[in-house]
């Protein structure tokens, strides 16, 4: 019995040892790149004891190789400490342990769409025009009759759709027509040279038609330009342009005759104000000047260019020359003659003046009322700058010929030839305050000025109320001139109201059949990038929308620019 007690106490040992020498091999495992997977898979085989020879726990040495990973592997033994029985022990009862088995892991991958990189070539996806692809790849009408037309919705207030080709078709098809790059370059190089020549040509035939016109007489019935002056400012300049030509006329003769420099600057008064009111009459023809791609926002700008300039000559012209007379009459005072005949020109200017100012506050009268203003807003704020300069030059003749009158009346009671000298500085100053009033009210309206901010209320209200638009940021309405206004808008759109917009016209079973096949990130990205485009098209139309309706609502609004926030 005790030799069996023996090979059982020398197996126990055996089995204990066993078990140690299999730990220090997970411990060294655990050090290493597969530590987690290797004691696993050590756990999950069970029983130790079936796996490693019996031996003697003293003698107990344990072998370790380890393969260099560069150059040829070669084997170092390493020697470890083995614990003793209690040490043992304990790690049998940690061995002993319920082995929780673990879940394998799942791990799901996120399916990422891959960035696309855009090159120069995904602009043939472009949309390019007829008249582009005719004038830009040199094709003719019947050549894009056989490309892909495409129907888009169209820019243009007058139609709602028009049709466009793809770039990459109308750039192959010129290929096609003209066989290589070079040989479309040398074509355009042609007609570019050509073009110069047409116009040079043109040129001279417009030339030789105006010679022609001014020999035998125009027969053309009356244009617009020639209309415009027969009602409103035009009419009012062009009565004014009479009655000052005329009384310039009378002026000067009644100032050769008496040498009064009072009457010299009456004279001189008329003559700037004929000259400017011409001046006037040339920036209303062209301020009604069809808008060309030169000048897109069209000529209306060219009134106050000329009161601005109509306010720089009558400085200069009458101003000057008016102060100029006085100071000389001040220095070297002449004796006058009989003043008889220049106070009854004096009256008929009067009588002349104040009927041409009489028209000009009508006119005016009729325009602030229309646009809701006061009088005198309308004037100070130089909304009819042809009709104000008429206002201004009027109110300066008629003030003027008092001041002339009346010192030419002291000097023909005191024989003083120095109070007409004093009459022509007093029209002069009377003059440079004129002008000086014209050349700031009209800066002002060329540097772009806003329209009144009761208007620019009710234009922000309207897109306000809008469903589709949630907010409405930077606001510029610019006034144009001629009662045009030039409005601008950030407008922060409600993407779900423009999204609901695009479904209400859809085919929800068609979509949802369409949603129901897709499986594939591929067929996702077709689905969302042709339901985004149409997406994209229906927010363009409520911008197009908002812009007729502000326009409908407000016949001022010429021009609209509502930019997406």
């Amino acid at each position: 019995m005790l030799p069996g007690l023996a090979a059982a106490a020398a197996a126990h040992r055996c089995s204990w040892s066993s078990l140690c020498r299999l730990r220090l091999r997970c411990r060294a495992a655990a050090r290493g790149s597969s530590d987690r997977q290797e004691w696993q898979s050590l756990v999950t085989f069970g029983s130790f004891s079936n796996s490693v020879p019996c031996c003697t726990l003293n003698q107990v040495k344990l072998y370790s190789t380890s393969v260099q990973k560069e150059g040829q592997g070669s084997q170092t033994q390493k020697m470890e400490k083995v614990p003793s029985f209690d040490e043992a022990e304990n790690m049998g009862a940690e061995l002993k342990a319920p082995i929780i088995k673990q879940e394998p892991l799942q791990v799901r991958v996120k399916a990422v769409l891959k960035k696309r990189e855009y090159g120069p070539k995904y602009t043939q996806n472009n949309f390019i025009t007829g008249v582009r692809a005719m004038n830009e790849f040199c094709l003719k009408s019947s050549d894009l009759e056989q490309l892909r037309k495409i129907r888009r919705r169209s820019p243009h207030e007058d139609t709602e759709s028009f049709t466009v080709y793809l770039r990459s078709d109308v750039e192959a098809k010129s290929l096609e027509v003209w066989g290589s790059p070079e040989a479309l370059a040398r074509e355009k190089k042609l007609r570019k040279e050509a073009e110069i020549e047409y116009r040079e040509r043109l040129f001279r035939n417009q030339k030789i038609l105006r010679e022609y016109r001014d020999f035998l007489g125009n027969t053309k019935p009356r244009s617009r330009t020639a209309s415009i002056f027969f009602k409103g400012p035009g009419k009012v300049v062009m009565v004014a342009i009479c009655i000052n030509g005329l009384n310039c006329f009378f002026k000067f003769l009644a100032w050769i005759y008496t040498g009064s420099a009072s009457m010299f600057s009456e004279a001189i008064h008329s003559l700037s104000d004929t000259c400017n009111q011409a001046l006037l009459a040339l920036g209303i023809s062209k301020s009604v000047q069809t808008p060309d791609p030169t000048h897109p926002y069209g000529f209306s700008n060219m009134r106050y260019i000329a009161s601005l300039i109509s306010g720089v000559g009558i400085f200069m012209m009458g101003a000057g020359l008016s102060w100029y007379h006085g100071i000389m009459g001040l220095l070297n005072p002449q004796p006058i003659e009989s003043l008889l005949w220049a106070y009854c020109i004096l009256a008929g200017s009067l009588v002349s003046e104040g009927a041409t100012l009489l028209v000009a506050v009508n006119e005016l009268r009729r325009s602030a009322r229309a646009k809701g203003m006061s009088f005198y807003k309308y004037v100070m704020e130089s909304r009819d700058p042809s009709t104000n300069v008429i206002l201004l030059e009027d109110t300066a003749a008629v003030l003027g010929v008092t001041i002339a009158a009346t010192c030419m009346g002291l000097t023909s009671i005191t024989g003083n030839p120095l109070y007409d000298s004093l009459g022509s500085l007093g029209v002069g100053t009377l003059l440079g305050v004129v002008s000086a009033f014209l050349i700031y009210t009209n800066t002002e309206a060329l540097l772009g000025r806003s329209i009144q901010p009761e208007q620019v209320q009710r234009l922000t209200e309207l897109l306000e109320n809008d469903p589709s638009v949630r907010a409405i940021h930077d606001v510029k309405a610019t006034d144009l001139g001629l009662g045009k206004v030039r409005f601008k808008a950030e407008v922060d759109f409600d993407g779900r109201v423009v999204t609901r917009s695009y479904l209400e016209k859809q085919d929800f079973d068609q979509m949802l059949q369409e949603i129901q096949e897709v499986k594939t990130p591929e067929e996702l990205e077709t689905f969302m990038l042709k339901h985004g485009e149409n997406i994209i098209d229906t927010l363009g139309a409520e911008v197009d929308r908002l812009e007729k309706e502000l326009k409908k609502r407000n016949p001022e609004v010429r021009h609209v620019d509502l930019e997406i926030l």
